[in-house]
């Protein structure tokens, strides 16, 4: 199915800074699943194995985990298809079928709306060809100073490129 070369265009983990700490995706933390992400299409995704130790029941991946790879991929699609960074507003997930630890993930995150200042996104979880968990995620797109507000601290200068609207 995305076997141009062409079709995936990875993004860069150093995004944010090296020195960022990120559970999802930080390079260096060392409890985190430094998960990488790619533009395909119109969609940006992220492959990883879970391992032991990310179980919710046994042999599965966490649920609470799932929500956060969701919002992982989701930020990403953020930062991959509109070049920005927002904050999750609000994120409504659903679990159909146990994701299996061991086994190869593909979380995809897909536009759906934008208005404004808000972006809508959707996303899946699936393994061996079969949807696990889906979610829907809203984002707010705050300005800078908006940004800095919620942080309670300046922006990391990398950063603040993403919370500038350019078109």
């Amino acid at each position: 199915m995305h076997d141009h070369p062409h079709d995936h265009t990875p993004l860069d983990p150093y995004t944010f800074g090296a020195e960022q700490t990120c559970f999802g995706c930080g390079p260096h933390n060392e409890r985190g699943l430094k998960l990488r992400f790619a533009r395909e299409g119109d969609s940006v995704v992220t492959r990883f194995t879970p391992t032991a130790g990310l179980d919710g029941p046994p042999g599965v991946l966490h649920g609470g985990l799932q929500a956060m790879v969701a919002d992982e991929v989701a930020g990403w699609a953020l930062v991959g298809l509109l070049g920005r960074m927002g904050f999750t507003t609000s994120m409504n997930v659903r679990y159909m079928r146990p994701l299996r630890l061991g086994r190869e993930i593909e979380a995809r995150a897909k536009l759906v709306k934008r208005a404004e200042n808000i972006v809508v996104l959707r996303v899946s979880l699936s393994q061996d060809g079969r949807a696990g968990c889906r979610a829907q995620i809203s984002y707010i797109l705050p300005t800078e100073d908006g940004a800095e507000r919620t942080l309670e601290q300046p922006l990391p200068e990398g950063w603040r490129p993403l919370f500038r609207d350019d078109g």
